[in-house]
């Protein structure tokens, strides 16, 4: 299949890192395997998750682009993980080069560039 025959994620722009994450979070806690890319674009990086949003009246798997610009380099590059905790107090979000007890851990994946279908 060439390029121009490959479609296109729709590309949805989240508001901030933490809904990213939630959503990653979720995902890990209903058994799906589940990572965040990471890439540079200019002069932001820019972090997702793909998804397929399913049972759309008669399409099927529509591949979904959710993402975050980091516009202001906030997120340290020298990290590997993302670990998300939530209790009755509320919701933790760190950044660490490995696992800790206690969170779903979700790991970022350094890309090279975006592949083509979600340029």
């Amino acid at each position: 299949m060439s390029t121009s025959d490959t479609q296109r994620a729709i590309k949805v722009r989240v508001k901030s890192f933490a809904d990213l994450a939630r959503m990653a979070a979720s995902s890990i806690a209903l058994g799906q395997a589940t990572y965040i890319i990471r890439y540079v674009e200019g002069s932001n990086t820019i972090y997702g998750i793909m998804a397929v949003f399913r049972d759309y009246y008669k399409l099927y798997g529509i591949p979904l682009f959710y993402y975050y610009v980091d516009s202001e380099g906030k997120i340290p590059e020298d990290k590997n993980y993302v670990l998300i905790k939530t209790d009755a107090s509320g919701e933790l979000i760190e950044f660490s080069r490995g696992s800790k007890a206690g969170y779903i851990v979700i790991p970022i994946i350094n890309l090279y560039e975006p592949p083509d279908f979600i340029k």
